[in-house]
């Protein structure tokens, strides 16, 4: 499955840990080139240490400014001569119902799952048109899809990045650029760690017991990413077996 990523050079956000860090590891032993973005630099350093991406692999980033986005993408062209493919990972999943108020998680999950998404987008975007070719990765969930009671503020976020998705695609269609949506289901990170409210995040803690391990999320993004150039493989959604909802 190394056809199609051998070489590539891809950014990854939300990289230190849960999705990103997996994905990571499975990209680098299938010969991509690296360029690794999250908030906690210190684990960033230490992953790209481990994998030996080279001392410009890891940049720290909070993806709720733009920014720190954009040098993020500008360092990796400046590297490696161009950007192939963006992973927008980076995401939080502060559940509570909406009668609690939580005003703060609600922007946090704006800012980080919503504005995330874009900033990647439009950092990387211009340099894909002009190369003409280029892949765009948005981490949705099947959140995105179905919606529960205390998770309306998460699942609206989640559908957002599955709309702006399907509007980028057709956008894109003039410069051969690629766009794939996936949303996974209950996944072992640390995605779960985010929510502040104690019963919630009690009840979650649970529920992920049956969580599937997050190579699964990997091995996704690299069958995504190694189809021929001229399959566009739009949407995926996958759960672990055992998950009803």
């Amino acid at each position: 499955m190394t056809q199609g990523i051998d070489n590539k050079v891809v950014v990854i956000t939300g990289a230190s840990s849960g999705l990103g860090e997996a994905t990571a590891r499975r990209l680098a032993r299938d010969g991509a080139r690296l360029v690794l973005g999250a908030r906690r630099l210190d684990r960033l350093q230490a992953l790209a240490e481990e994998l030996s991406l080279g001392d410009d692999a890891a940049v720290q980033t909070d993806v709720t400014q733009y920014d720190q986005v954009k040098r993020l993408v500008d360092g990796a062209v400046r590297s490696h001569g161009r950007i192939d493919v963006i992973i927008n990972n980076a995401g939080l999943m502060p559940h509570s119902p909406l009668e609690r108020g939580k005003v703060e998680d609600w922007d946090r999950m704006i800012d980080v799952n919503i504005k995330g998404v874009l900033y990647g987008i439009g950092a990387a975007l211009p340099y894909m048109k002009e190369q003409k070719s280029g892949h765009i990765i948005n981490v949705s969930s099947v959140a995105g899809h179905k919606v529960r009671a205390g998770g309306a503020v998460y699942s609206a976020t989640k559908h957002a990045v599955r709309v702006i998705s399907e509007g980028l695609r057709q956008e894109v269609k003039p410069y051969n650029i690629r766009t794939t949506i996936i949303s996974p289901g209950m996944v072992a990170t640390e995605l779960p760690d985010s929510i502040t409210e104690p019963d919630i995040a009690e009840a979650m803690q649970k529920a992920y017991e049956s969580a599937i391990p997050a190579e699964s999320f990997a091995s996704v993004v690299a069958f995504a990413m190694s189809q021929p150039e001229d399959v566009d493989v739009n949407e995926i959604l996958f759960r672990p077996t055992s998950q009803e909802y």
